[in-house]
C-alpha cells in the first residue's frame, strides 16, 4: 500500500493531476462559461460561478458582484442563478432578494441551461477541426473490420477456461464484419464495442450477439454467445483484428529481395493458405526452415507467387539464429484525418449506445464500468504518453458526453432544470420550491453516492490492480530465450 501511495505523488501522477486540471477542468469551465455568458446575455442575475461544489478552495469577488470561485468536490460545477431556481442546500444560499428581481420567461431559462450543453459541443467541434488538421494517430489494424485470427480458448474471471465464442460460433480468419446486432460496422474498435455493449440474450439467459458477415463474396449471418472475463466482466467474444500485411521496406541482400518482393507489395497467402496476421509468417517460416515457401503477394491489380527461401539470420533480443526472409511490415500505427463533423457523430452515437447499454438490465455494463476523475485523470495520462493528439480525441468524446448526459432529464442536471421549467409553464404556475429543492437534494445525494462507488469500487480498484499487475511484471525474473521470432524481418 505504502508503494501504490508513493506513486500517488509521482511525477507520473503529477503530470496526469495536470492534464485534468486543464482538459476535465477546462470541459468544465467551458460548460458552465456557456450558462454565464447566456444567462449575462439575456439579463439574469448571476451570482456566483463555481468550478465544483462544496466549500470554496478559492473565491474572488469581481466589481460585477459575481462570485468566482472553485470549490472542493470535482463534481461538476454550476452558476448561482437565483431567479431560475433556489437551490441553495446545493449551490448554497443566495443574498438577492429575488423578489426585487424581474421574472424570467420560459424561453430564457430554456436557453440559459441549454447553453452549457451547446458550448460542450462547440467546444468538441473546435477541437475536431484542429483534430483533422494535425491528425489522429491509431493502431493500422483497428481501421479494419476483418477478423485476423481467433482465440482457440478464453479465460473466465473465475479462472475457467473454455471455447472462445467466436469459433464455437464458425468464425473464421478473413471474415470481414459488416454489423453487430444491426448496428453497422467501420473499424476494429466497433467491433469490440458493439460486443461489450451488447444487451442480446437468448430465452435461457445465455449473451448472445448477431454477426453478419462477408465471406467469400457472400453475406452470412452467425450468432455468437459472448463470454465475461476479466476482472471487469467484460464481454468479449475471442477475435482479434487482421494487419497490415504490406511490405514496406526490403533488407538489402535478403532472400525476399532476391526473389522479386518489392515494396508495396501485400502477402495475402502463404503456401497456398491465407495469413492476416504478421505473427502467422512468423511461425510458418520457423516450421519450415529448411525449404523454399511459397508466398502470395498483391502487386498492384495482379497476384504473383514467389518462393522464398528463409535464411538463418541472428536475433539480437534473443541471441540466437532465426529464419528470415528480410522484410519490413508498414508501420502498425497510421494517421487518420477525419471530419469534424463525423468526430461529433461518432462520439454522440457512442454515448447513446453507451447510455442504451447502461439502462439496459440484459447488459452487462453497469456503474462499475463508469470513470470518475481518477479514471478520467489515467486515462488522459495514458493517451498523452502515446501521442499528445489522442488527448484532443479524449477531451472531444468527453465534452460531448458531458453534454448528452447534463441533457438528461434528471433532477439537479440541466434537463432537469428544463423539465422543472416546462412542467411549470404546461401547469401554469411555478412548481413549489419545496418540491424542487427536496428533489434536487434527494439527487445530489444520489450522484454523490455514485461518484463514491465508481471511484472506490471502480477507478480506484483498476488502479491498484494494475500497478499489483506491474510491480509483478517488474519483479517476474527473466524469462530465458526461446526460438519463437518476431514477426518475418
Amino acid at each position: 500500500m505504502s508503494d501504490f501511495l508513493n506513486s500517488l505523488l509521482s511525477p507520473s501522477s503529477l503530470w496526469a493531476f495536470f492534464l485534468v486540471v486543464l482538459f476535465f477542468g477546462g470541459s468544465i469551465f467551458v460548460h458552465e462559461l456557456g450558462h454565464f455568458l447566456a444567462a449575462r446575455r439575456r439579463g439574469v442575475h448571476v451570482e456566483r460561478f463555481s468550478i465544483g461544489f462544496g466549500p470554496a478552495i478559492w473565491s474572488w469577488r469581481a466589481r460585477d458582484g459575481v462570485e468566482y470561485r472553485v470549490s472542493w468536490l470535482p463534481l461538476g460545477g454550476y452558476v448561482l442563478l437565483p431567479q431560475l431556481a433556489d437551490l441553495g442546500p446545493i449551490e448554497g444560499e443566495s443574498v438577492a432578494d429575488v423578489s426585487k428581481l424581474p421574472p424570467v420567461g420560459y424561453a430564457t431559462k430554456m436557453i440559459v441551461f441549454a447553453a452549457g450543453a451547446t458550448f460542450n459541443i462547440l467546444f468538441a467541434f473546435a477541437l475536431a477541426c484542429i483534430v483533422w488538421v494535425v491528425g489522429q494517430p491509431t493502431f493500422s489494424e483497428l481501421a479494419t473490420t476483418q477478423i485476423g485470427s481467433l482465440a482457440a480458448t478464453v479465460k473466465l474471471a473465475d479462472g475457467t477456461v473454455v471455447p472462445s465464442p467466436a469459433v464455437e460460433g464458425g468464425l473464421q480468419p478473413g471474415d470481414t464484419v459488416v454489423s453487430i446486432d444491426g448496428s453497422r460496422v467501420t473499424n476494429f474498435e466497433d467491433i469490440l464495442s458493439g460486443v461489450f455493449l451488447g444487451k442480446q440474450r437468448t430465452n435461457d439467459g445465455r449473451r448472445k450477439s448477431t454477426f453478419v458477415i462477408e465471406r467469400a463474396g457472400k453475406q452470412l449471418e452467425l450468432t455468437i454467445y459472448p463470454r465475461l472475463v476479466d476482472d471487469e466482466g467484460i464481454r468479449t467474444a475471442g477475435i482479434y483484428p487482421a494487419e497490415d500485411m504490406t511490405v514496406e521496406l526490403l533488407a538489402p541482400g535478403s532472400p525476399a529481395q532476391a526473389a522479386g518482393v518489392l515494396p508495396g507489395d501485400r502477402i495475402v497467402a502463404i503456401d497456398g493458405q491465407p495469413v492476416y496476421q504478421r505473427s502467422a509468417v512468423s511461425d510458418h517460416i520457423v516450421k519450415n526452415a529448411e525449404r523454399a515457401v511459397m508466398f502470395t503477394f498483391q502487386r498492384g491489380d495482379k497476384t504473383i507467387e514467389l518462393p522464398i527461401q528463409p535464411r538463418l539470420e541472428l536475433d539480437k533480443e534473443t541471441n540466437k539464429k532465426i529464419p528470415r526472409i528480410g522484410v519490413q511490415y508498414r508501420k502498425g500505427i497510421i494517421v487518420t484525418h477525419p471530419n469534424p463533423f463525423g468526430q461529433i457523430a461518432e462520439n454522440v452515437t457512442g454515448t447513446f449506445k453507451l447510455l442504451d447499454a447502461l439502462l439496459s438490465p440484459s447488459s452487462d455494463i453497469g456503474p462499475s464500468k463508469l470513470s470518475g476523475p481518477i479514471g478520467i485523470a489515467r486515462e488522459l495520462h495514458r493517451q498523452a504518453q502515446w501521442d499528445f493528439r489522442r488527448v484532443l480525441w479524449f477531451t472531444i468524446l468527453l465534452n460531448v458526453s458531458l453534454a448528452i448526459f447534463n441533457l438528461l432529464p434528471i433532477p439537479v442536471l440541466d434537463g432537469g432544470q428544463m423539465l422543472f421549467a416546462t412542467v411549470a409553464r404546461l401547469r401554469g404556475r411555478p412548481l413549489p420550491v419545496n418540491f424542487i429543492v427536496t428533489t434536487q437534494s434527494v439527487f445530489m445525494v444520489l450522484f454523490f453516492a455514485m461518484f463514491v462507488y465508481v471511484t472506490i469500487y471502480g477507478d480506484l480498484r483498476r488502479w491498484m490492480r494494475d500497478f499489483r499487475a506491474e510491480r509483478a511484471e517488474a519483479a517476474a525474473p527473466a524469462v530465458p530465450a526461446t526460438s519463437t521470432p518476431a514477426p518475418a524481418k
